[in-house]
């Protein structure tokens, strides 16, 4: 018997901001540094392009015996949570999966409008700061900036700035080193995404707690 538990990642992201990529690009970095990895997907059709969870546990190997790893997210029990879109990390606050005694949160502050908002007679957006204010009080920590646009300055995709994110804020047991070598492994965009990479991990080590 272990005492050991795992660290709990659950990544909210919507179509086509390669989500499953930044999952695979962390299990590969996972086994890279020899740790156990199990990751899961729950893929969903929104109004939206389509919103999509990815949950992944990592544990030291410490012993022969293969652990018995959760194969979804239990709301309290997230220690990492990342959303590539504003009000995907409002849903997620909602859900219980942001707690104020453990989780981490990063969280892009771009926004993918709703259809009720896109369809209102007038200007039906929502405010986006008291979503800010709202899931920095549910988080333990939290790094809220745009995520997309640092992307778009290198000619990157989101995903890989938020690696560099999470490799950077030391919130996951994997060092940069093996992140990097996933991204390189990858090689479509490998370039563009390393320097992404590497702007989300300067940005993380200039951050305090931080939102904007």
């Amino acid at each position: 018997m272990t005492d050991i538990q795992p660290t709990r990642l659950l990544i909210a992201a919507m179509g086509g901001e390669g989500g499953g990529v930044l999952a695979g690009w962390l299990t590969e970095a996972a086994l890279d540094a020899g740790l156990w990895v199990q990751r899961t997907s729950v893929p969903g059709v929104a109004q939206r392009t389509g919103a999509t969870t990815y949950y992944l546990e990592f544990m030291p190997k410490t012993g022969a015996v293969k652990p018995v790893m959760a194969l979804h997210p239990a709301p309290g029990r997230v220690d990492v949570m990342v959303a590539t879109e504003l009000l995907e990390a409002m849903r997620m606050v909602n859900a219980g999966f942001v707690t104020p005694d453990r989780t981490q949160l990063f969280a892009s502050r771009h926004r993918t409008f709703t259809v009720d908002e896109k369809s209102a007679m007038e200007d039906g957006r929502l405010d986006v700061e008291p979503m800010v204010a709202t899931c920095c009080a549910f988080a333990a920590k939290a790094l809220i900036r745009d995520f997309s646009e640092i992307a778009q300055r290198e000619t990157a995709h989101l995903n890989s700035v938020v690696m560099g994110l999470l490799a950077g804020s030391g919130a996951l047991p994997i060092p940069e080193e093996s992140c990097r070598a996933a991204i390189k492994a990858g090689k479509r965009a490998s370039e563009a995404n390393l320097l992404g990479f590497e702007d989300g991990l300067a940005l993380v080590k200039e951050a305090e707690t931080v939102h904007d």
